[in-house]
């Protein structure tokens, strides 16, 4: 693959078409991350596991990046920009995120949780940028989260108590306004680049917050750690980047946002292999609401962006 390749698109996508390997691929991989969280810090200290995983994907990254793109062309203001949303996307959404799976919350649920992301982000457009929502994305959106308060339940025990269930909601918060935040950059950084800066940012506040709160003993299974932390940054942090690249230059730019409803589903099927887990009637209906819910807003967002001129986009990481 040339830098040239990797780069121009040859020619924009049909509108609405989302290539199935790709997509299926990249949702894999990306549920995959809901079941390594949890696994990770079983057996290494949240703060220290995020440390290392964006530590690890920054240097992995930055090699693939000079392979395929180049030398960096960032101005110092566009890296100020790409890395304040990568505080925002990686250290604060994976930070609430991965102390919340510490506390218990369970893989199935921190997916349907982040579900929810791309259409709480066009709400949020709407309330904060004054952008039109449709009455078929808000109802999307609210049956979205009936169906996450049935998945729930009367018992937050479950969720991790009401510390890991309000760490989940602001890890979804985080992450909708880090995706708004991406528009704020304003820039035509490359995506690999900009995933490399992100992730070599965040590897630094969490690094103190890791050695301010953890210490130096983090880790209570070194091989176990190893493993999880090398899954996590290689898998879900530079092939997941790369999926989705692929899936947006076949795609259009909200192909990636297109699939995540079908995150919950795939992480439930996960998360019975790895872990035993089972749904109960009650999860399983609250999980279909959830999924139809946001299945329709996003198609409906989807279509109406497709009625407009295209436009061919990357995603920064």
């Amino acid at each position: 693959m040339t830098s040239r390749d990797a780069t121009t698109p040859r020619s924009a996508p049909p509108p609405g078409a989302v290539p199935l390997i790709p997509a299926a691929a990249f949702v894999l991989v990306w549920s995959s991350g809901y079941i390594a969280g949890p696994a990770g810090v079983a057996v290494v200290e949240p703060f220290t596991l995020l440390t290392l995983r964006f530590a690890l994907a920054a240097l992995l990254l930055a090699p693939l990046a000079w392979w395929l793109r180049g030398p960096m062309r960032m101005t110092r203001d566009e890296v100020v920009r790409v890395g304040a949303v990568g505080l925002v996307l990686n250290a604060v959404q994976f930070g609430l995120m991965y102390v919340a799976f510490e506390l218990g919350l369970g893989a199935t649920l921190a997916a349907l949780l982040h579900s929810l992301s791309p259409v709480l982000t066009v709400v949020l457009a709407g309330l904060l940028l004054g952008e039109r929502l449709t009455r078929v994305q808000v109802l999307g959106f609210a049956a979205g989260v009936v169906g996450v308060l049935v998945v729930l339940g009367p018992d937050v025990g479950g969720a991790g108590g009401p510390v890991g269930l309000v760490l989940g909601i602001a890890s979804l918060l985080a992450l909708s306004l880090g995706t708004l935040g991406q528009r704020w950059i304003h820039v035509s950084a490359d995506p690999i680049w900009s995933a490399t800066v992100q992730c070599a940012v965040a590897a630094v506040p969490l690094g103190v917050v890791a050695l301010a709160v953890e210490g130096t003993g983090g880790v209570d299974d070194p091989v176990l750690g190893l493993a999880a932390i090398g899954y996590i940054a290689g898998i879900n942090s530079v092939v997941g980047l790369l999926l989705l690249g692929v899936l947006v230059r076949r795609g259009g730019a909200s192909a990636g946002a297109s699939v995540f409803f079908l995150m919950p589903p795939v992480t439930a099927v996960l998360a019975w292999v790895a872990f035993g887990d089972t749904l109960g009637p009650r999860q399983v209906v609250g999980l279909a609401l959830s999924v139809v819910g946001v299945a329709v807003a996003t198609r409906a967002g989807r279509a109406r962006r497709a009625g407009a001129t295209p436009r061919l986009e990357e995603p920064t990481a």
